[in-house]
């Protein structure tokens, strides 16, 4: 079980994340993170343990931009470590995840034979690949690449995603987990 949150807001996010990811810490505090896009770039900062070791990174490097997201981990693919902490990113994506990607071993074996490598253990890092495969390989939009890769996945899960080059856009999607969208003035909110 983990906690996602994402908002596409007016100003920086990265606060709002944190104080989001404080009221979802009881669903996991083996590691925390958070994402943003700023100018097109995609930065993040995550933590092993609870959510406090991730307040003293943002302390200490803050993260600027308007749109992001943010996960408290509890543990079910690799171990609580700081590479296997979300958010995960590659040049294209970065994305929160809840639940299990049943058939992971299966596509990240597949995107190891077409060149992918991983830095951690999680099913949810094969879903950043697998994306990042749909943007860059086969040259679809952020929405077409998610729906492709939705549709290569088998389990229950959540997604918050945002994409290099769009600071406007987040994603969200879900088969067979809750995930809750809210709006406000100006903004937008999921988890």
């Amino acid at each position: 079980m983990c906690g996602i949150i994402g908002i596409l807001g007016k100003s920086d996010v990265a606060p709002q994340i944190v104080e989001g990811l404080k009221r979802l810490e009881y669903r996991g505090y083996d590691s925390a993170g958070v994402a943003t896009i700023r100018d097109g770039r995609l930065d993040r900062r995550r933590a092993s343990g609870r959510l406090a070791a991730l307040n003293e990174k943002l302390s200490a490097l803050p993260l600027p931009g308007a749109t992001g997201i943010g996960h408290t981990r509890w543990a079910t693919h690799g171990a609580p470590t700081d590479a296997n902490a979300h958010p995960h990113a590659t040049e294209k994506v970065a994305l929160v995840h809840n639940g299990i990607i049943e058939n992971f071993a299966e596509l990240r074996e597949e995107l190891k034979t077409k060149g992918f490598s991983f830095a951690s253990q999680t099913d949810s890092e094969v879903a950043a690949q697998l994306i990042t495969y749909y943007l860059r390989n086969e040259k679809l939009a952020p929405k077409d690449a998610v729906k492709a890769a939705l549709g290569r996945m088998r389990g229950a899960f959540a997604f918050a995603i945002i994409f290099s080059g769009e600071d406007d856009l987040l994603i969200a999607a879900r088969r067979g987990s809750p995930l809750a969208i809210g709006r406000g003035e100006g903004e937008m909110f999921v988890g």
